[in-house]
C-alpha cells in the first residue's frame, strides 16, 4: 500500500487545507470550545473536509481517523492495517493567538507504526515530509541536515511546560552548554528531526494524532519517539489514543 501512496498527492492536499486555513487567519474568527475544553475554529472544521474527502477521493480504501472525526469504535479500528491520522490544525492555540506556529497535519500509519507524514506550517510557509524506504525533506533539503554550533539544545511546549518537564531536562547529561527553545504544535518534533534541536521531552498530554505525522518525520530522519516510561517507541492505533510522556531524540 505505501508504494502505491505518492508524497506529492499528500503535500498538496495540506497546502489545500492550508489556503482556507489562512484566509480566516487573517481575518476575525469565533472560537467555540469542545466537551474536553480544547478550542475549535471554522478553520479546524474547514480543513478537515478538504484533507478528509481529498484523501478519501484519492485512496477510497483506506480508513481515516481525524481529531475532528467521530473515533471509530476500537473494536473495528484494531483491525486496520493501515490508516491515516490527521490533525487539521495542531497548535489551534497558536492559531488564536496567530502567532504563526502551528500547523497542518497528515499521516499514514501501517501496524502502529507512522510511515509517511506531512507537517506544513502555511505561515512560515515550512513542508517537512517523509515516507519510509525515500527519506525526510524540509522543503526540499534532506534530513537532518547538520548543526555546527556546541550547545545541547532542547526544544519545549509553549503552551504546556510543565514541572515534569522541567526535571527531565536539568536530568539530561550532557557536557555541552543547555540551551532550552520554545516552540509551538508539531514543529517541535520537527526541529529535532531537521537536526535544529537535539530533544524534545514532553511530559504532558497529547493524542496521537498531535505526533504521528511529526513522528514520521523523525523517524525517517533517523531519530525515535520513544515512550519515557518503557524506552520503546511510541505506538499508534491503541485502544486509548491518549499518548504516554515520551522523548523525541
Amino acid at each position: 500500500m505505501l508504494e502505491i501512496i505518492n508524497l506529492n498527492d499528500i503535500k498538496e492536499i495540506a497546502l489545500k487545507a492550508s489556503e482556507v486555513i489562512m484566509e480566516i487567519y487573517n481575518k476575525d474568527f469565533e472560537v467555540e470550545y469542545k466537551e474536553d475544553n480544547s478550542p475549535l475554529t471554522e478553520a479546524d472544521i474547514k480543513s478537515n473536509e478538504i484533507i478528509c474527502n481529498s484523501l478519501i477521493n484519492l485512496y477510497p480504501n483506506i480508513s481515516i481517523m481525524s481529531e475532528e472525526n467521530k473515533q471509530t469504535d476500537y473494536e473495528i479500528r484494531k483491525e486496520w492495517e493501515y490508516y491515516w491520522c490527521i490533525d487539521p490544525i495542531d497548535g489551534t492555540k497558536e492559531f488564536i493567538k496567530k502567532n504563526g506556529e502551528f500547523t497542518v497535519n497528515i499521516a499514514l500509519i501501517h501496524n502502529q507504526e507512522p510511515v509517511l507524514g506531512v507537517v506544513y506550517a502555511p505561515v512560515i510557509d515550512v513542508m517537512y515530509s517523509a515516507k519510509k524506504g525515500i527519506g525526510a525533506f524540509k522543503n526540499t533539503q534532506k534530513l537532518p541536515i547538520k548543526r555546527d554550533d556546541t550547545k545541547y539544545i532542547i526544544v519545549a511546549s509553549k503552551s504546556h511546560m510543565s514541572e515534569e518537564t522541567q526535571t527531565y531536562i536539568d536530568n539530561i547529561e550532557t557536557t555541552k552548554e543547555k540551551e532550552l527553545i520554545s516552540m509551538g504544535s508539531s514543529l517541535k518534533l520537527c526541529l529535532v528531526a531537521d537536526g535544529s534541536a537535539d530533544c524534545y521531552p514532553r511530559v504532558a498530554p497529547t493524542m496521537e494524532w498531535d505526533t504521528a505525522a511529526a513522528d514520521a518525520i523523525v523517524r525517517c530522519a533517523g531519530k525515535m519517539t520513544y515512550d519515557l516510561e518503557v524506552e520503546k517507541p511510541l505506538i499508534y492505533n491503541k485502544m486509548d489514543l491518549l499518548n504516554p510522556n515520551f522523548v523525541v531524540k
